[in-house]
């Protein structure tokens, strides 16, 4: 009967122009195949560039299982937040739509908070799926029964079991979203739960659904979980956003590490916005005979437009409308593309959180923003309102605070941490790149010419996620308020693109890299 049914799946998939279980034969029949996305950050359509989309990706998963006896969906983290559907439905149609895909396993990620932990409970409720959250201890939250410790599965005569590893909430996650949770370290916990599966549950392979990046030098990533663990089997990965490709060398290196007990750790993440789904095939039979999983990425693309699921479909309907009315309600211009992962973009935002500032408070000597603020590319011509929001998609709020020197010198030195971060014009810096990437550091530090003073007071403008210590800026923590905007930073700027200073002026700025490497 198996054999009947992955011919007619091969037939029905090759009509559809699908992939047959990914482009490859059908796995062996005591085999697990595991899917698994992370950081889809609300995409549900194709992106700007025509990648993904949760259609193509339930085409394709559709496919896989029509063709393998056993497969398991899951996620590690970061459903949300990123695109309008998010910023108008607060989560809603990112659960109703996991539904439909069929997500079995499921972990949080530092985005689930952005509208606090209530809210996050709410939407939670809303998932079929199991919850895993391994290292967090949600008893005294909103959230608490809805998670477990560990999961259990079996396939094949085989038992399977699941953990869920999260960061560090403080500085990543905005205070106040996460009251009542308690973090517990991750390498020990990690351990000790995977102990517990294998000797005294007697699980034949232990996965581990993480949300901790892959190597966040100097925090805990999952090569450091790896290289320092037993007993676990499988790491699929989510928050970098790195995309490990085993068909690359650098991707293969990466996927294959070694365990305390010489063992190899799969370790796998499929980068963002559902642009790849991962693969992972088990022969169910080798576990604990040496057998090593293969692994792979399927590009979700336009590939896979042949097939639509009426159920999902009609699900993206009834939310699209508000999408596309504020993405064509037309506001300003760019006279080029701009790309949120190069400078320019960057410069634009510092620059303007600058001015900003100048209008709440007078005196601003400089200004700071983040990179991971920026969430998608500015298209070269007109640009609507929509796009705007999901380029600044965070209810953040421009701030200005009086902080210390000093205290801001140790800011630079966590900015140099990740190649910079976003300042204003005024700002040049000179970073050192000797040893790790923990040991980066500023060096020069010239604020209108001046070199910074430890001993003096600057009046910086931020935005309110960092000035409470987000991205690690805990020097910031440290200044003392002088005022608040009282609009969301999308809203402000969207202001001066209409009715401000913006109003019918191309939007664009300097190119020039603000962070230089010491030589």
């Amino acid at each position: 009967m198996r054999l009947i049914h992955a011919a007619a799946a091969a037939i029905l998939s090759m009509s559809l122009g699908l992939p047959f279980a990914s482009c490859n034969k059908a796995a062996e029949p005591n085999t697990l195949v595991i899917l698994h996305t992370n950081d889809t950050h609300s995409q549900i359509e194709p992106d700007a560039k025509d990648a993904g989309g949760v259609m193509r990706r339930k085409a394709v998963i559709d496919s896989i299982r029509g063709a393998e006896k056993n497969v398991l969906l899951v996620d590690a983290g970061d459903a949300v937040q990123g695109t309008l559907y998010f910023y108008l439905y607060g989560g809603e149609v990112e659960q109703e739509i996991m539904n439909i895909l069929g997500v079995e396993e499921r972990i949080l990620g530092n985005h689930e908070f952005d509208n606090g932990i209530d809210s996050l409970a709410a939407m939670w409720k809303l998932s079929n799926a199991e919850k895993l959250a391994s290292n967090y201890n949600l008893d005294d939250t909103p959230l608490a029964g809805m998670f477990k410790p560990y999961s259990i599965k079996e396939y094949g005569g085989k038992k399977i079991g699941l953990i869920g590893i999260n960061l560090d909430p403080e500085g990543i996650i905005t205070p106040g979203n996460y009251d009542g949770l308690k973090f517990e370290p991750i390498i020990a916990t990690a351990n000790v739960m995977a102990e517990k599966l294998k000797k005294e549950e007697g699980v034949d392979a232990v996965i581990a659904l993480s949300h901790i990046g892959y190597n966040p030098s100097p925090l805990v990533g999952d090569s450091a979980l790896a290289v320092n663990s037993r007993n676990i089997d499988i790491i699929i990965g989510g928050h970098s956003h790195d995309v490990i490709d085993p068909k690359t060398p650098q991707g293969a290196a990466r996927s294959r590490l070694t365990n305390l007990d010489g063992k190899e750790v799969l370790v796998v993440q499929t980068g963002k916005a559902g642009r790849k789904l991962g693969k992972i095939e088990i022969n169910l039979d080798s576990l604990g005979l040496g057998g090593r999983p293969a692994y792979e990425l399927i590009d979700i693309d336009s590939r896979y437009d042949g097939k639509t699921d009426p159920v999902l479909e009609a699900k993206i309907n009834k939310y699209k409308h508000g999408v596309d009315s504020l993405m064509t309600l037309w506001v300003g211009s760019t006279e080029r593309e701009l790309k949120n992962s190069e400078p320019e973009m960057l410069n634009i935002f510092s620059d303007w959180i600058y001015e900003r500032g100048s209008e709440l408070a007078p005196g601003v000597d400089l200004s700071i923003a983040n990179k991971g603020g920026l969430r998608a590319d500015l298209p070269e011509g007109k640009f609507s309102k929509g796009q705007i929001i999901n380029i600044l998609p965070f209810r953040n709020y421009v701030t200005v605070i009086d902080v210390k020197g000093s205290d801001l010198r140790s800011v630079f030195d966590v900015m140099a941490k990740t190649d910079g971060n976003g300042v204003s014009r005024n700002v040049s810096v000179t970073y050192d790149t000797i040893g790790g990437r923990e040991n980066y550091a500023a060096r020069d530090i010239l604020i209108s010419g001046q070199p910074l003073n430890d001993n003096k007071t600057y009046r910086v403008a931020t935005i309110d996620y960092l000035a409470k210590g987000g991205d690690y800026m805990r020097g910031l923590t440290k200044g003392e308020l002088v005022k608040e905007s009282p609009n969301a930073v999308f809203d402000d700027l969207l202001f001066y693109l209409t009715e401000g200073k913006g109003k019918n002026k191309p939007f664009a700025g300097e190119r020039d890299n603000r962070w230089n490497i010491a030589k």
